[in-house]
Parts: C-alpha cells; structure tokens; sequence
C-alpha cells in the first residue's frame, strides 16, 4: 500500500491551473526528485502533499498514522529559543515521542548541519534558521519527509553528510532541488512537473535526462502533425458555397474539436536565452594577492594566502560556511582591506558581480524599475533594449516585469540579478552562489555562459557539478588551511583522498599495485572546450606577434612617437609570455585523457 497519494488533483490560482490532474503514489522507502522550471508549482504540490493546502480538485490520499514533515523555502518570521530548544519543539508538535532515541537524532542532526545548539535561533542568518528548520525534519523522522531545496546555504561537506542520511534512513522522500550531483546520489525516481502535468521517470537523474528528450521529440513530433491536418481542415472548410452544400457534418464537427484542442494546447516553455556582454581586454595579471591575513572573532580566516589571477583564469572558492569565502572576495575585490598583506589590481578591469544576498536589487521596485529605473529600456552591450522584452529572454511575463520583486521566487529573483549584471559589459565576473534556488535549465544556461565567457571569473560555490563543468582552479578553505588546486571539485577531492586515504583505502593496499593504483583522471568538460579553442589562441597570439615584429624590423618605426615605441615593445614581451603560458596548458591538457 502507498504511503501518501493524489488522485487527479488541480489547483489554481486565478488563470491557468498550475496543477492539472495530478495523480501520484508514493510507496515506502523510495526516494522522489521533483523538477521542474521556477514558479511550474512545485513548493505548491510539496504543500499539497503536506496537507498544507487544500486542492481545488481531487483528493489527497494517506495511509491511517502516516507521519509528515518537510522542509519549505519560508522561514517563518518568530524563532524563539536555542536551537536545541526549538529543535524538540518541534519534536513535540509533531508527537514524536522523546526519550534517548530522539535526543540521539537531535545530537546527530546538530552536527551533521554544523548548528551550535546553544545558540539563539533568533540571531542567526537566514541561511542558518533553514539549517535548524531542515534539523527538525531530519530529527521528526517521519514516514514522508518533504524537501524543498535543502541544500541552500548549505556548505559542501554538510551536504555530503545529508547525502549519506537521507540514503541511509528508511522512510519515503520527496524532494527539490538544483544540485545536480545530489539528486544522482539520493533520487531513485524522478517527477517531472512541466506545463501544469506530471510525468514519472522510474529511473535516477542521468537516464530521466535521456528519457525526458525522448518525450519531448515525441510531443514536438505529435503537435507538427496534429497542426498540419487542422491546416488541411481549415482549407476544407473555406472551398466555398459548393463544397458547403455537401460537407461532411461529422467532418465539420471533428473540426471544432480539434480548434478546442488546438486553443487548450499548452506550449512547452522555451528556454532561457542570454549572452555575457564581455568588455574590453584587461591586463594580464588581474589581480595579485600577497601574504593576505584576516581573522574573525578571534579565528584566523586568512593566514597567509598568496594568489595571482591572470586573465582567463576560471577560479572556484570552495569551503565550510563561514570560513571566510565571502570575506576573500571583498578583499580581492578592495571593498574590504585586509589585516595584512597587500592587493594589487591589474589595470582596465571592469567588474560585474553577483550577490547571493540579492543586495544589487531593491526589493520593493519593480523588476523594470531595477533595470532601468523609471525609463522602458535598458542598455545591453551598448545597444538599447525593451526590458519587457529583454526580460522575455529571461523566461518573465511581461505583467511580472511590472510587479515589485518581493513578489519573486527565490529562483525568480536570481534570474533578475543575472538578467542586471549580464546586461553591462566586463572582463572580471563575480559570482557568489549563484546557482541557489535555479531550475536546471537555468542554471545549464549559466554554465554555458560561463565557457564561453572569454574574461575572468571567481565564483563561491557548493554545487560540484557546477564546479566541475565550469571552474579551472580552485582556492579550498580546508582544516584552517587556504590553498589553490587545479582543476575541479573532483579533481580537489582525488589528490585529498591520495594524500589523506580514508579506511577503505588503507585496507585495500593489500590488493594488487595494479589494481590499487588510482585511475588517471580524464578531462572535465570545461577543460575540453579549453583544449579545443587553445589553438586558436595560439595562432591568434603567433599572428600578433609576428606582425609587432615586422613593423618594428622596419626602421621608421623607431622614428615614431617614443610612447608607441614603449608599448609595443611591452606588448611583445607579454605576447611571448602569454604564448609560452598557452603551449605549457596544451601541452598540460593533451596529456590527459578524454
């Protein structure tokens, strides 16, 4: 028997219905992902299953005694207490009955999420109270437990930790979430929540994402043809006054229905379309970090960090919350100054950056209002654009472009900001936690961006897919330590375990050199678009070269103004710098295989 289930449940809210016949079984022990586009009505169908939310519809089915607790994306305003405190209140609500079972539970969800359990809930940020809200459904233990988006603000090693638990525990889940690399390791099955339907994907992420093109080559295929005989109706009916007199009535009849379905049909939503305005060429050396020191309460967050970034460079900042990754970007940046050590920034940089705070948008303005402030266009790459229509690139209605952005998703209000930054041009890109609360076409849309953009990026991230598709190097804040690694996540994470091998690894030296020995790695996806444009560059570096050469062989060229003269020369000696740098990477990256 299911656990808990719909039965051709619709809600709406004014237009459209957002779910649309929902039926639905969720067995016992099996692990769901919910996907779905921003605002397609998935917090809706959690709060649904929640009984949080009446259907307009249908019904909601539950096994007699079923036990559900969820995690939403609201923290509620008033969170009084410790966390420990509020932690067994909610225990309570829920009837868990408590003993040294539950207060077990407690301790472990407390140091799974890093919360220091004595400290008011009140005064944590809004990242960490979704931290203590996610601990109460983790310690309830319930027959269902509903995730929405869990592993925001979560830091990477957390995440892993709730990976192993949610795996681990017996009860059914159903989740959302954008982190790639966490649905492959917990989902079993997938829901697909598109156009107000639901399609069900009995398989894990990597094969719903084949299926799931399959199915909409399949739709597209059946709309062309169903378009294309309601086209050959249309011209039956309009022969004229002979045909009239003898048409079919049931032809004519067939014809209206298939008008109705036509008229019902709901589109499949496009994707989102958006270009990195790129500005002018920054010099090589973008910015130089020397013996950097800054502490925190007491804690040393920076002890002694040293950092060159050249231009180019796509460098990942990875960590536990509250280590000092956000810190290191303002200092890098210069809005904050560092307690020692010196920065020193290249010139002719042009800086667009991404808060994960949302603090470049004022809340109560409009989202036109933000963008262009009390005109209709905004300037994109030089050239002005309608921001209703701008913002249709970025998959907005134009009645929502007109709506303050308080009325926003999360996932809703990041697309706003990508939308303002990518507008203006730059050759140094700042993201900090951008991928949080964005559907995955969206956050695909990102990445593709991102290996195209020929400028500078530095980007804080806990999503490891995302890292490991886009990033070259990372900058990882480990046991107090701050160092630089190549490659991605992966990559951090194979040299780590070669270094410090875990138990599994230490029994299995027993085995065979051979069959002990570490695979090779293989390139990432971002370092095979590297691969490929490198020779590219180097001819394009080669033929710059060469033709700085042959107007200087020539002897009026000493004749000409002693400043062209200077930066010429200049510009040489960083052409055999640079090309000598582009062969080195090629040469680095061939020898790894595909």
């Amino acid at each position: 028997m299911a656990e808990l289930g719909l039965d051709n449940v619709t809600v709406t809210f004014g237009g459209s219905p957002l779910l649309e016949r929902i039926s639905l079984q969720i067995e016992r022990g099996e692990r769901v992902g919910l996907l779905g586009r921003n605002g397609s009505g998935k917090s809706t169908l959690l709060r649904v299953l929640a009984g949080e939310l009446a259907p307009d519809q249908g019904l909601v089915v539950k096994r007699q005694g079923l036990r559900i607790a969820g995690l939403s994306q609201q923290v509620p305003k008033s969170m009084p207490g410790t966390v420990s405190e509020s932690i067994h209140a909610a225990l309570r609500a829920a009837g868990v009955e408590e003993g040294w079972q539950s207060e077990a539970r407690c301790d472990q969800v407390i140091a799974q999420l890093a919360l220091d359990p004595g400290a008011r809930v009140e005064t944590l940020s809004a990242g960490a109270k979704r931290r203590v809200l996610l601990a109460q459904a983790l310690a309830i233990d319930p027959d269902v437990l509903l995730l929405d988006e869990p592993t925001n603000h979560l830091d990477i090693d957390t995440i892993r930790n709730l990976e192993e638990h949610l795996v681990r525990r017996g009860g059914a889940l159903v989740l959302v979430t954008h982190d790639r690399a966490f649905l492959q390791a917990v989902a079993t099955r997938i829901l697909d929540l598109d156009r107000a339907r639901l399609r069900a994907f009995d398989c894990r992420y990597d094969q719903y994402l084949e299926r799931k093109e399959a199915v909409l080559a399949a739709e597209r295929h059946e709309a062309a043809e169903f378009d294309k005989k309601l086209a050959q109706e249309e011209v039956w009916i309009r022969r004229g006054i002979e045909a009239r007199r003898t048409r079919n009535m049931g032809r004519v009849r067939a014809l209206k229905a298939m008008r109705q379905d036509r008229l019902a049909r709901r589109e499949e939503v496009g994707r989102a379309k958006a270009t990195v305005q790129e500005g002018s060429r920054s010099g090589q050396i973008v910015l130089r970090a020397t013996d950097l020191k800054q502490s925190f309460g007491g804690r040393e967050l920076l002890g002694g960090l040293s950092l060159e970034v050249q231009r180019g460079d796509r460098i990942g900042i990875v960590g536990p919350n509250g280590c000092g990754k956000t810190t290191l970007l303002k200092i890098l940046l210069g809005e904050l100054a560092p307690e020692g050590g010196t920065i020193r920034h290249g010139t002719n940089l042009e800086v667009a950056r991404f808060d994960q705070l949302h603090a470049t948008l004022d809340h109560s303005k409009t989202i036109q209002e933000n963008l262009s402030g009390d005109g209709d266009t905004v300037m994109v790459g030089g050239v002005a654009r309608n921001v209703i229509g701008y913002m249709k690139d970025f998959l907005f209605r134009p009645e929502q472009v007109r709506e303050p952005v308080s009325r926003l998703s999360g996932g809703e209000r990041n697309r706003v900001q990508l939308a303002k930054i990518l507008a203006r041009p730059c050759n140094l890109l700042v993201l900090d936690e951008p991928t949080n609360d964005l559907d995955l076409e969206t956050l695909e849309l990102l990445e593709d961006l991102l290996l195209e953009y020929q400028g500078t990026l530095l980007l804080v991230s806990h999503d490891r897919a995302f890292l490991d598709e886009v990033v070259t190097s990372i900058v990882v804040f480990d046991d107090g330590r701050v160092t630089e690694s190549v490659g991605g996540w992966s990559d951090w994470m194979a040299r780590r375990a070669e270094g410090e091998p875990s138990k599994a690894q230490a029994k299995s030296r027993a085995k065979p050199a051979a069959e002990a020995a570490p695979k090779p790695r293989k390139l990432t996806y971002a370092e095979k678009i590297e691969l490929d444009k490198l020779p590219l560059r180097i001819e394009t570096l080669e033929r710059e070269k060469s033709g700085i050469e042959a107007a200087m062989s020539d002897p009026a060229f000493y004749r000409g103004p002693a400043a062209d003269i200077t930066a010429k020369t200049a510009r040489l000696a960083e052409l055999g710098r640079e090309i000598d740098a582009a062969y080195a990477r090629w040469e680095a990256l061939t020898a790894l295989p595909t």
